[in-house]
């Protein structure tokens, strides 16, 4: 657990209630079909409210749509130039490059990933909400990037933050998130984690002054370096363990990995086990040693 504290009387969470939610929620998120937008902001509502909403919104020429190939006509939708220009400045987007999709072709490209780590949020968010813990819509960002060093840098596919409640007590928890569907080799996947090594360990260095000990890079952003969590999908059961098994030798064998899970939680798991089950049941393989699963907070 990262940061505890008392949780405050009164204390409920909620959802946003601002107008514009659906076109804050894309600019979070780049994309999301309409189910996913029913799911993740208006699960008590009928899906047919949040479309005429979308619709809306399309006149307005705030947001424009693909159509999914062979899924009986599923849109995806996305920001227009405009509506990322509306987004700029709004409070709970500060700082959040708008990276408007600007074509059809745009969007295609960058559907089939895009859409598969959304799904992994909605796994996230659906437990929060079963449990009663606090993660909303605009708790999960995707694609942050961080420098590592020599102009090169790790871009996480979405840093999630959840706080977690029991009882009167309440723990932040933080963690990179990446979601692979087996587009690469394991090799490649388990690079990653070399990477964030690189990161934990990173020191930037002020311009034109003598070396000194200014502490890691990522304490600018961070209180605690959040944990890794790899979530895999798109193979068979057998391969996603394979991948695993070549994670965990990466954690053994790199000796600044091993450093970095020494300090820092590491753990991967299916994502079709992270939507049966829910992130917080014992679906995640420990990355440091171990065969035991546990939940995500407690690697």
């Amino acid at each position: 657990m990262e940061l505890t504290t008392a949780q405050p009387k009164g204390f409920t969470p909620s959802p946003s209630s601002h107008p514009r939610i659906n076109v804050a929620t894309l600019a979070q998120h780049r994309m999301a079909s309409t189910n996913q937008l029913h799911v993740l902001l208006r699960p008590d509502r009928s899906r047919q409210s949040v479309s005429e909403r979308l619709n809306d919104l399309l006149g307005e020429r705030l947001v424009d749509f693909v159509v999914l190939p062979q899924s009986h006509r599923t849109r995806v939708w996305y920001l227009t130039p405009k509506g990322a220009r509306l987004t700029r400045d709004w409070p709970a987007l500060r700082g959040r490059p708008p990276y408007p999709i600007t074509s059809a072709t745009a969007a295609s490209l960058k559907t089939p990933h895009t859409l598969t780590v959304l799904r992994t949020h909605l796994a996230f968010a659906a437990d929060a909400r079963r449990r009663g813990d606090e993660h909303g819509h605009l708790d999960w960002t995707p694609e942050v990037f961080h420098a590592i060093g020599d102009g090169e840098r790790v871009v996480a596919d979405a840093v999630t933050h959840y706080t977690l409640i029991e009882g009167q007590q309440w723990w932040k928890l933080r963690a990179f998130v990446e979601v692979d569907r087996a587009t690469m080799s394991g090799e490649h996947l388990a690079a990653k984690l070399i990477e964030y090594a690189r990161l934990w360990a990173y020191e930037p260095q002020p311009v034109g002054r003598r070396r000194q000990a200014g502490g890691p890079g990522w304490l600018r952003w961070y209180p605690v370096f959040p944990r890794v969590l790899f979530v895999l999908t798109g193979a068979s059961r057998q391969t996603m363990d394979n991948r695993i098994s070549d994670l965990k030798a990466m954690a053994a064998q790199h000796p600044l990995v091993a450093a970095l899970a020494r300090d820092v939680p590491l753990g991967a798991a299916t994502l079709e086990d992270l939507e049966h089950h829910g992130p917080t049941a014992d679906v995640w393989t420990p990355l440091a040693g171990g065969e035991d699963q546990c939940p995500w907070y407690a690697l």
